[in-house]
């Protein structure tokens, strides 16, 4: 489905007007935030205007405190040239389980993105590698309340110096910082009349699309190209979900801003054939391309990638989960994030210029009733995967056919040429 980037255009809008926009976006639409709830905001440092422009919104939408984290590279960097090596088995535990603690009492979630994409490409990957595990052990408890939508969050972008001198690497730093927050702000329906009305008529859309493929109950997904010949079989009671969903606390959140995509949870037992990338996953600071993977009985047997591959293997065995998916994901080849020609280094946004398949942990909100009442037993016998990680790459584009696998082997087109048929 081809949809517009935003409504009429408003004319000649201030970078001041559109961040304010965007912030109003993010709290209204990302988290329809209600009165009386607490937010909590993590942030690169860079992106403090932005920051501050999404707590003066949710205190005028109600929330009852705005308590905001910022990361900072420069003390990230310190710690990978001056910490003793047994320190990246480390995380701040107590952080995470206090976040944990927070979204189990009520308060909502919401991250601007915008960090440094090669960040750590320099440093050791050994202890890259261990940080990253320690973090997402610590972080497990938050991350199964955000997975299962316990509560309302969202994602957000604001534009960074070493961000944009990524994905602009030819232009001067005061430019490339303009050019990228333009494509946020377009990306993220902000230019239009109503910002607001233009995301719901997105995400009616988007829900088109996901009664379309609920009304079908498909088994599998078959995706086929250049390169690619992958069975995707369907967790059984799954759900198609894209654009706006009800948390388990009854609010509408948009958890991705921007997002075009319709998503569901694969078995994790019934995966089979090879597939491969067709943009590169920046990953922790590491550009990982032309990633190829084989699966057999939903499990990666099979692995290499053209740059990167060390940190694919070792991302591979991070747990149990790491080689078996979490989620696959359907986005037409015209999206208006294709369409901007980009590669974002960014996941949020390069993973809705494509559809895409994730390793790792899967989505409990996939599921008949929102996954509502179930427990991890039953997930994981309905086929949810369970793991550390959730790792989203793109394997749809403009030459990937995707088929719908009826229950009695019947094949459906869904995609051609990577557009929706119809």
């Amino acid at each position: 489905m081809t949809t517009a980037v935003c409504g009429t255009e408003t004319p000649a809008l201030s970078f001041s007007e559109r961040l304010d926009r965007l912030a109003e976006v993010a709290v209204k639409v990302g988290l329809g935030l209600k009165p009386g709830q607490e937010l909590i905001l993590t942030a690169p440092l860079e992106s403090v205007a932005l920051a501050r422009a999404i707590t003066e919104q949710a205190y005028k939408a109600g929330a009852s405190l705005v308590t905001t984290l910022y990361n900072d590279d420069a003390a990230t960097l310190a710690r990978f040239g001056h910490a003793r090596n047994d320190a990246f088995d480390t995380a701040a535990g107590w952080l995470f389980n206090g976040m944990a603690d927070a979204y189990r009492n009520g308060a909502a979630r919401l991250a601007i993105s915008g960090d440094d994409p090669s960040l750590l490409a320099g440093q050791d990957p050994d202890k890259v590698s261990r940080a990253n595990r320690a973090r997402s052990k610590a972080y497990l408890p938050a991350l199964e309340l955000i997975a299962g939508f316990s509560t309302n969050w969202t994602i957000v972008s604001a534009a960074t110096t070493p961000w944009a001198r990524t994905v602009f690497p030819n232009l001067p730093e005061a430019e490339a910082v303009a050019r990228l927050w333009d494509a946020i702000f377009v990306a993220s329906r902000v230019d239009g009349i109503d910002p607001v009305a233009d995301w719901q008529a997105h995400n009616a859309a988007l829900r088109h699309r996901t009664e379309w493929l609920n009304g079908h109950r498909f088994a599998a997904l078959r995706f086929q190209g250049p390169g690619t010949d992958l069975t995707v079989g369907l967790a059984d009671d799954h759900e198609w979900c894209g654009g706006a969903t009800t948390a388990k606390n009854g609010i509408v959140c948009n958890a991705n801003i921007p997002t075009e995509e319709v998503f569901t949870t694969p078995h994790k037992a019934r995966v089979e054939g090879y597939v491969t990338s067709t943009k590169p996953l920046s990953y922790q600071g590491t550009l990982i391309d032309s990633i190829r993977v084989t699966f057999r009985e939903g499990r990666i047997v099979e692995a290499s990638a053209r740059t990167g591959n060390d940190v694919l293997a070792r991302v591979l065995e991070t747990d149990q989960g790491a080689a078996r998916l979490g989620e696959v994901a359907l986005v037409p080849a015209s999206s208006a994030i294709s369409a901007s020609g980009l590669l974002f280094y960014n996941t949020l946004y390069d993973e809705n210029a494509a559809s895409h398949i994730a390793l790792g942990q899967a989505y409990s909100k996939c599921f008949k009733n929102g996954g509502e009442g179930l427990s991890e037993e039953d997930l994981a016998s309905r086929g949810a995967n369970r793991s550390l990680i959730h790792i989203d790459w793109m394997i749809g584009s403009a030459e990937i056919d995707v088929d719908g696998i009826a229950s009695d082997g019947q094949a459906i087109p869904v995609m051609r040429k990577g557009e929706w048929i119809s």
